[in-house]
């Protein structure tokens, strides 16, 4: 929670790794902004997923008073359970910034393991996305129609702001197959869309070393006039502390360790 919160008390949802490359949240949180995540492992924005998440934002935009239209953050799997709330939900969604997101499940876990993309692919990851998708076989799997690389328009047809950054370089979420497949596409139905490219890098680590472009994109997204010059991120401190206050044990994966996709 923010200790001021800004009108309309809005907030963003980090889909996955919670604490992890966390610059953007903390700037946010101290930016006026909510900050929220709900564990629902394993299920790779399936519509199990959504029906969770659908339960959850009730939750918090009735008992609790939040904006009815949250930010959503997707990194890696991330992406998966961003696009595919923002299809299925339209109308409840600010703004979505993906981060070397999946947004392709064909592209990983699927990969070279199943001849359907560049990256090595997971079977482990595999198997899961067949369980979450209820999914009888790979060729079911491969025929789904609102994997969210293929189901862009209800969002483009919203007029939802996509924020894409990625690394050029990314072996394990090809950003061919994924990010830069979703600008292509989502520029091509007229969808507002940005994105930060960053030279020679791979999948890790996730995020930017100066985040006031995210803070920026959100900001713009709910016509806040909060000033976003100052990214309220100058030390590794202020996420301890933050984690500290709100009883919570920091989990600093973008400081210091990598997380999985």
């Amino acid at each position: 929670m923010p200790d001021k919160p800004l009108p309309g008390r809005p907030w963003v949802w980090r889909a996955e790794f919670f604490g992890a490359f966390a610059g953007a949240d903390v700037a946010l949180v101290r930016a006026g902004w909510h900050l929220v995540h709900l564990v629902t492992p394993d299920l790779l924005g399936s519509p199990k997923a959504i029906t969770k998440w659908e339960a959850f934002h009730t939750v918090l935009v009735k008992d609790h008073g939040l904006h009815p239209k949250p930010g959503l953050i997707g990194l890696s799997r991330g992406g998966l359970y961003c696009l595919s709330w923002a299809a299925a939900h339209p109308d409840k969604t600010l703004a979505v910034y993906l981060d070397n997101a999946v947004c392709d499940f064909k592209s990983w876990p699927g990969g070279a393991l199943k001849k359907l993309g560049a990256s090595k692919g997971s079977e482990a990851e595999w198997k899961k996305l067949l369980a979450a998708y209820d999914f009888e076989s790979d060729a079911e799997a491969i025929e789904y129609k609102s994997n969210p690389v293929d189901n862009l328009a209800p969002i483009a047809k919203a007029k939802i702001p996509l924020l894409l950054v990625y690394g050029d370089k990314d072996t394990v979420v090809p950003h061919t197959e994924n990010s830069e497949r979703v600008y292509d596409r989502y520029k091509a139905l007229g969808g507002p869309v940005e994105r930060v490219v960053k030279p020679g890098q791979d999948h890790h680590p996730h995020g930017l070393k100066d985040v006031v472009p995210v803070v920026k994109f959100f900001a713009t997204a709910l016509g806040s006039r909060t000033d976003t010059n100052s990214t309220g991120f100058e030390t590794l401190g202020a996420w301890r502390k933050l984690c500290i206050h709100k009883g919570l044990r920091p989990a600093l994966g973008g400081m210091n360790r990598p997380v999985p996709v």
